[in-house]
């Protein structure tokens, strides 16, 4: 029996538990940069397989993803452990994904369909580790803490490391994968390792993790989901971040593409990316500065402004050079640090927010349909660069038999990591106009819940089936805490 310790004020969260929880972000920042980055360019440039077949065959595996990341969602939401609810599911990932990512990687010598069905296959199976993971891992930060504010300098910490993971993806990956099936193979047992690390590491970092979540998950797969369709906030928040999503993935399957035909550098995909997420590194201050100042929403328009106007500036990189593009890309990355960091912290407000209102722990359920939607369309945007690259007319090849590119191949590079996510991004920069959870909102549900920030015990020791919320906290129908009913009236 593990039982998560009381404290003074459960709006705080220890620096040791930010930094336990945040070292899963290698998880995050890695399976979900190199495959964006570098899969599309292996199946093409080293496997031979045609570039819209490669797009196809990236995106089909993440359709059992809607299926997967729902039932993880549903599990851990009504898991019963001495390792608390989400735990055992970050172990289960932890011995799944790590090997499923290196064999996509590591397969036989297949070229062309047969090895485009190989990757296809390993892709599914390191899919579903990361659902047994991420689910779970993402529901986690809405359950340590009930402070609008702190949930956003919580995540600070897991967005810093997202930006060194993604500096190790982005910077070392193409570095040791290089142009040939042994070097991409070195790469995937490598990342293979530190995913484990990573993955096991936050298991046991988030050990004496408090929890402030609700202690019951009631109601049926389908009453659930249905919850989450109707939740306004959820549904614009998960509108705007697939937006957002959507622009990156396209401009980072586009970025070897952008190196070695619009820079003729190769190598310069490293660079690319030291430009994006270095300012990741830097900026968190500023935009959880800006969160308190603009309100998490008038910070999240700013971000994806910023993010929008330097793809569109890329646009001049024929004309101004290399240098001009690095510098264009730094700014596409201070919009994205801001983007990253607070779609997150909105979806953990979400997450309290229904908590608050319907009294139950479904965390898991929001966290899976996003999860599950957001590798879609990551895996999209990959798929959508390569449609941009065909109808370009892009010749696929691999690297004993190079070839030369038509005009319009070398436009359709510069035009998909340019104006396809610029007008991507801006579509979600409009869709976050249409989102009203505040501060002030949030506040008022939780007053009239009984779940604000207040001086009682934050989580409960879980054995044999049986909860139980020490020091007076259970907040069950006779404790105090008010009928969904009655709190949407509150609210109103």
């Amino acid at each position: 029996m593990v039982s998560t310790a009381a404290t003074p004020s459960p709006s705080k969260v220890s620096l040791g538990v930010r930094l336990g929880y945040a070292v899963g972000s290698f998880c995050t920042a890695n399976f979900s940069t190199i495959p964006g980055l570098l899969l599309l360019f292996y199946m093409t440039n080293v496997l031979a397989v045609p570039a819209a077949f490669a797009g196809v065959v990236l995106f089909l595996p993440k359709a059992w993803d809607l299926i997967a990341n729902t039932l993880v969602g549903r599990w851990s939401d009504r898991t019963v452990s001495r390792w608390g609810p989400r735990r055992p599911w970050l172990l289960a990932g932890a011995l799944v994904l790590p090997v499923s990512f290196v064999l996509m990687f590591a397969g036989p010598p297949l070229t062309g369909v047969p090895a485009a069905l190989y990757v296809g296959v390993t892709f599914l199976a390191a899919a579903t580790g990361y659902a047994l993971y991420e689910v779970p891992y993402k529901a986690m930060p809405a359950e340590m803490t009930t402070d609008y504010h702190e949930r956003t300098s919580l995540l600070q910490w897991r967005m810093v490391l997202i930006a060194v993971g993604i500096a190790m993806s982005g910077i070392l990956a193409p570095m040791i994968a290089g142009e040939t099936a042994d070097g991409y193979r070195t790469m995937g047992v490598a990342f293979g390792a530190i995913l484990l690390v990573a993955m096991l590491g936050s298991f046991f970092g988030t050990a004496r993790a408090p929890f402030t979540g609700q202690q019951k998950s009631e109601g049926t797969l389908r009453e659930q989901l249905a919850a989450a369709r109707t939740s306004k906030q959820f549904l614009w928040l998960l509108g705007l971040s697939s937006a957002q999503t959507l622009g990156a993935g396209v401009m980072l399957a586009g970025a070897p593409y952008f190196a070695a035909y619009a820079l003729d550098d190769t190598s310069a995909t490293t660079t690319l990316f030291a430009a994006l997420v270095g300012p990741m590194l830097v900026t968190m201050p500023l935009w959880v500065w800006l969160a308190r100042k603009l309100d998490k929403r008038g910070a999240m328009i700013l971000s994806g402004t910023l993010f929008t106007a330097g793809a569109l500036l890329i646009l001049a990189t024929p004309a101004l050079g290399e240098l001009y593009a690095h510098l264009c890309v730094m700014i596409v990355g201070v919009g994205y640090a801001g983007l990253q960091l607070l779609q997150f912290s909105m979806l953990a407000d979400v997450i309290a927010y229904d908590g608050a209102v319907s009294g139950e722990r479904r965390g898991g359920i929001f966290t899976g349909l996003w999860t599950a939607v957001e590798n879609a369309v990551a895996a999209l945007g990959a798929t959508a660069y390569g449609w941009v690259l065909g109808v370009g007319g892009f010749v696929s090849s691999d690297p004993e038999h190079p070839v030369t590119q038509p005009d319009s191949a070398h436009v359709a590079v510069v035009i998909g990591v340019t104006v396809v996510p610029a007008l991507i991004t801006f579509a979600g920069v409009l869709m976050t106009l249409k989102y009203n959870l505040t501060a002030d909102r949030l506040a008022a549900v939780a007053g009239a819940a009984g779940t604000g920030p207040q001086p009682t015990a934050s989580a409960t020791a879980v054995s044999g089936g049986e909860s139980t919320v020490s020091g007076g906290a259970d907040r069950g129908k006779d404790g105090g805490q008010p009928e969904p009913g009655e709190v949407l009236r509150a609210e109103e």
